[in-house]
């Protein structure tokens, strides 16, 4: 918990170089403007504009239009020791969220809001495209910073790798971070492996026989079915997974029936897997069914499921995760500083990109409770400490300078 942490007021900024810290009113800036206008996954158009807006301001070379409002900017180092390419990688849309905070800045989008951070990681990622234009002397090799559409889904890594981004030039390693209110201001979350956990949806209907409450033995109840079903489900994890391993099979949504004297025709259930370990592909899937198939077939009912795969887990490479290890080092300074035990059972497309070429997905901590500032991610009053912002810029441009050089 947040609580247990050091006061983020105790937060030492000496470590990130003036010429950053002097960026904080326009990040703070950026990220108030992008938080005003928060857009949907593939919507996000006045976003790319403003992205875009500010590269051809600076000179930076970039590509719009890519998976519909993605965009990728090229900054390439003017020291000659290395052809290495590294990507660092922002999330841009918004959520269907009705905004409940009152400030300044809040969403001008009816029922769209910027709850998990993602304006802040595209305000980072221009800061670092801005520094790293202006200090091109300072680091070797090629820069890509994609800002990709979608990520609270339905997922805009998948189609941005499908049209080429980590091509023309090949990207040897990748980068990313997610403010993290679930961390205070001054600390980072990484660590090598697992980090966040596959995404898996199923949907299924029970289809039973309805009739009158009271003659239940001219029926197949969809509701019972349904009941033991969701019980069934919970076996999975707890006799089928190893208990070393993690893993949640959760029912959110079960919806049956019309009046309390009518045995429901049909009952339909949504809900979500998540896992660690890539071993447990297709597995959770093939379970779920034979659980649904057996219960169904005892009671007489038939059934309807789809199962999609969302977002595989989010694997770190443990060289990329000892690299923003030892930079995040250089960055922060507090009592607890680094901390390798961050997993959550949240999902992320960033994922689709470390399949592809090694990386470091990690959590830049961003909670601050002396402000208000702690309320969790997706929460209609979710903020943050915007001192991440430099913080964020500082880290991203040390990890430039130390892969190339």
């Amino acid at each position: 918990m947040v609580s247990t942490f050091p006061n983020p007021a105790s937060v030492d900024l000496s470590r990130i170089r003036l010429s950053i810290r002097s960026l904080q009113p326009q990040l703070i800036e950026w990220r108030r403007r992008l938080h005003q206008q928060p857009e949907l996954g593939f919507q996000e158009k006045l976003t790319a504009e403003f992205v875009s807006r500010k590269l051809q301001e600076w000179g930076i070379e970039h590509q719009t239009g890519i998976a519909q409002t993605g965009i990728v900017a090229i900054i390439k180092g003017n020291k000659l020791s290395t052809q290495k390419v590294l990507a660092i990688r922002a999330d841009m849309d918004a959520l269907p969220i009705q905004e409940l905070n009152e400030v300044p800045y809040r969403s001008q989008h009816d029922g769209v809001m910027h709850a998990c951070g993602h304006d802040g990681h595209t305000a980072i990622a221009l800061g670092t495209a801005y520094y790293l234009n202006q200090h091109r002397e300072d680091f070797a090799g090629t820069v890509k910073i994609i800002f990709q559409p979608a990520e609270e889904g339905p997922g805009g890594a998948k189609p941005m790798i499908e049209t080429g981004v980590l091509k023309n030039p090949d990207v040897d390693a990748i980068i990313g971070l997610h403010l993290w209110n679930n961390l205070p201001l001054g600390t980072v979350g990484v660590r090598s492996g697992a980090l966040m956990a596959a995404v898996e949806l199923f949907d299924c209907t029970i289809l039973g026989k309805g009739g009158h409450g009271a003659m239940p033995h001219q029926t197949v109840d969809s509701v019972v079915v349904a009941a033991q079903i969701v019980n069934a489900l919970q076996t999975i994890v707890a006799r089928n997974v190893n208990p070393i391993d993690s893993a949640v099979v959760t029912v959110g949504e079960l919806h049956a029936g019309t009046r309390r004297n009518v045995i429901a025709d049909t009952a339909r259930m949504s809900g979500t897997v998540r896992y660690f370990n890539p071993a447990f592909e297709g597995f959770f899937k093939q379970r779920i069914e034979q659980i649904i198939t057996g219960i169904c077939h005892s009671h007489g009912a038939g059934y309807e499921l789809e199962y999609s795969s969302l977002y595989p887990p989010v694997i770190n490479d443990a060289g990329m995760a000892e690299l923003v290890r030892s930079v995040a080092e250089e960055v922060i300074e507090t009592p607890v500083g680094i901390v390798p035990e961050c997993q959550t059972m949240g999902g992320e497309d960033m994922s689709f990109f470390l399949q592809e070429v090694p990386g470091c997905y990690f959590f830049l901590g961003s909670a601050n409770p002396d402000k208000d500032l702690a309320y969790p991610h997706h929460h209609p009053r979710f903020d943050f400490d915007e001192t991440a912002l430099a913080m964020g810029v500082e880290i991203f441009v040390r990890c430039v300078e130390k892969f190339s050089n």
